[in-house]
């Protein structure tokens, strides 16, 4: 089945390429979106000198202060350049239920649904898909109807995202063997809602009343979000478009890494992505990077100046986590590092996701001037799935003592 995406309210490539960079992005972001404004808070972490380790690993995640009220220039400004800190981008506050990296990469997509006059949205995910979770929320305060097919059995206490999913949308659970071939099963499930007088929008074709959004909207519409959010950070009062930057975030699908490199690429600004691999190996993450990429293009074209071997070649810097493991495992002693990191800093990580990228964010401040560039962490948020966390892994929760 045709997986292309195209949409009526879409622009042509062949009338932005005539743009250049910031020409081509303000074109590009002048549409309809699910989320009010781009914000998004920014605090700073300042980390403790002591026994650091610039080798190959954080060396600890002792923090002297969090400073919760950065906003302006002056307070983004490096003050001491000795000083180990970083910026967090606080997208886990962007919704009280959902992932801030799912409403980034939804922000886009639902205006086109609902310009589209879709009325049920299929999608899918693991049993704690923060995915699922998002898009039933979001679909339920706009009117729509989510159908989401979850990978497995139902767990006997429903908690965290698949709660939320429960609550919001409509669960499907489905066996491993049938949802090893999601284009069947989503065609299948699609046809079940859409019924004898509906009809079918794959996520990249129009005119239907029934959308399937892929797994984890690992879809170039989700780039928008992205490329939106880099614009509002790059504003002269936040981080401008001079300073050199190091962003760092954590990868399930890598589309959020790669929606801010692309946001970056086409505004011409000195920053570079660093993504913590965590649910695939480097050539499946360039193999992303690379379709996503090449459907933006298509479906969005790219900026005058910009030349083919730049916008094809690799935009993100993909890098293993500091102690890898199968998706979804955690580690002994990495709960104890997410209570550690809370009570010191009011921020919360999880040790599926953020804490991957807080060790990276660490791990770059610790290198200081070597580095030569200020290091921001996007938190894409995960409160929920801690709940889910706590439930699977039981004993690292039981066995937490007060500091």
């Amino acid at each position: 089945m045709d997986n292309e995406y195209s949409s009526r309210k879409l622009t042509n490539s062949s009338q932005v390429v005539q743009f250049g960079g910031e020409d081509f992005v303000v074109r590009l972001l002048d549409r309809e979106w699910a989320l009010a404004n781009p914000d998004s808070k920014i605090n700073k972490v300042i980390l403790s000198t002591e026994d650091t380790n610039l080798k190959d690993s954080p060396a600890n995640h002792s923090c002297l202060a969090v400073d919760t009220n950065i906003c302006t220039y002056n307070d983004l400004a490096r003050a001491n350049a000795s000083e180990q800190s970083f910026y967090v981008v606080r997208d886990d506050l962007l919704h009280p239920l959902i992932n801030g990296n799912k409403a980034r990469k939804l922000d886009g997509f639902l205006p086109l649904i609902e310009d589209n006059l879709v009325t049920d949205v299929v999608t899918c995910g693991g049993c704690q898909s923060a995915h699922a979770a998002a898009t039933a929320v979001l679909c339920a305060e706009r009117g729509l109807r989510s159908h989401l097919l979850l990978r497995g059995e139902q767990p006997e206490l429903l908690t965290g995202y698949n709660l939320m999913s429960t609550i919001y949308g409509n669960v499907t659970y489905v066996p491993r063997s049938i949802y090893a071939n999601r284009e069947k099963m989503f065609k299948t499930q699609a046809e079940l809602v859409a019924g004898s007088s509906g009809s079918i929008l794959w996520a990249r074709k129009h005119e239907r009343k029934v959308i399937v959004i892929n797994e984890g909207a690992g879809d170039s519409i989700a780039l928008l979000g992205l490329i939106r959010l880099v614009n509002y950070l790059s504003q002269d009062h936040l981080f401008g478009k001079q300073r050199a930057i190091k962003f760092v975030v954590d990868a399930g699908t890598g589309t959020t890494a790669i929606g801010l490199g692309l946001g970056a690429l086409c505004l011409g600004l000195p920053w570079e992505v660093t993504a913590v691999m965590l649910a695939d190996r480097i050539d499946g993450y360039k193999r992303q990077e690379k379709r996503l990429i090449s459907e933006f293009k298509k479906h969005f074209g790219y900026p005058v100046g910009l030349g083919e071997d730049e916008v094809n070649g690799g935009i993100v810097n993909w890098v293993e986590r500091f102690r890898p493991r199968k998706f979804g495992n955690v580690l002994d002693g990495e709960v104890e590092i997410c209570k550690q990191i809370a009570q010191e800093t009011g921020i919360l990580v999880d040790p599926i996701y953020t804490l991957a990228a807080w060790e990276m964010a660490t791990f770059l401040s610790q290198k200081g001037a070597k580095v030569k560039a200020d290091v921001v962490m996007l938190h894409t948020g995960g409160t929920l799935g801690m709940f889910g966390i706590a439930q699977r892994y039981k004993s690292y929760f039981n066995n937490l003592k007060n500091v």
